[in-house]
């Protein structure tokens, strides 16, 4: 396995209290990283730094809306307050609704806009300050996923938000490249997490219909992230990379359980 050294490299990832958010924190850490680790979940926040600490990793917390202006400026000040500077940003945070388009409510709308395109955006902008001050270049990573590749029923307002946030990756890689930043995104397919493993059912409909046979586990995500805010990525930017096993290639939907 390639290992990759991040020793005194700082990163920002929002969404880290749980899922793909905390696995790539903990590899971070692993890896020689200091953190600031945001997630709305107070109590699931303090179970990630514990559990960080625990095994000697340095991190910190803000607690709040990835969406809110005031929670990102307050990431990237921890960042520099706590660490001294600023690295890589993993914009991880987004929810899923679903719903008829037909019927589909502006409430749930705007929230869904404000975390998964607002909040990466903003903070995107933020760092993107951050970087071109301290004058050493940056990584910033959006979190999309299969769903802005395929269409899938009742996800018309969701799959539209992960689409865009691969368009922001490819316009932004153009206009910070002379800052030395690259943008990039992952698009993970099915993958097991907390959230998907409370379906008994969700792990053998996907091994059914995925190419390889296997469905995604947390790390795998982590890990391809981790690839890309390598100093060997350097000449990667304004690319999705799909973590799915396949899945895009042949498309085939899940049979209902």
């Amino acid at each position: 396995m390639i290992h990759f050294s991040y020793d005194g490299k700082v990163a920002i990832i929002t969404g880290a209290a749980i899922g793909i958010g905390f696995e790539i924190a903990k590899m971070l850490s692993n890896s020689g990283a200091s953190l600031v680790l945001n997630d709305i979940d107070d109590k699931a926040l303090e179970r990630a730094i514990g559990e960080i600490r625990a095994h000697h990793g340095k991190c910190s917390s803000v607690v709040g809306d990835s969406g809110d202006l005031e929670v990102i400026q307050k990431m990237v000040r921890t960042a520099i307050a706590d660490f001294g500077k600023l690295d890589f940003v993993i914009a991880n945070s987004g929810i899923t609704t679903f719903g008829d388009f037909i019927d589909y409510k502006l409430e749930n709308f705007q929230k869904l806009t404000s975390i998964n395109l607002q909040g990466s955006f903003f903070l995107a902008q933020a760092a993107t300050k951050q970087f071109i001050e301290q004058e050493t270049g940056g990584r910033i990573i959006f979190m999309s996923s299969v769903t802005g590749h395929r269409a899938h029923p009742k996800l018309s307002a969701y799959g539209m938000t992960k689409a865009a946030l691969e368009m922001l990756a490819k316009s932004l890689s153009v206009e910070l490249a002379k800052y030395k930043i690259t943008v990039n995104a992952v698009a993970p397919g099915a993958t097991l997490t907390e959230r998907t493993q409370s379906d008994e059912n969700y792990k053998a409909i996907w091994e059914e219909i995925t190419p390889t046979g296997i469905v995604s586990t947390t790390s795998d995500i982590a890990k391809t992230i981790l690839f890309l805010l390598a100093d060997s990525s350097g000449q990667i930017t304004g690319q999705t990379i799909i973590v799915d096993g396949g899945w895009t290639s042949v498309s085939p939907p899940p049979k209902e359980s």
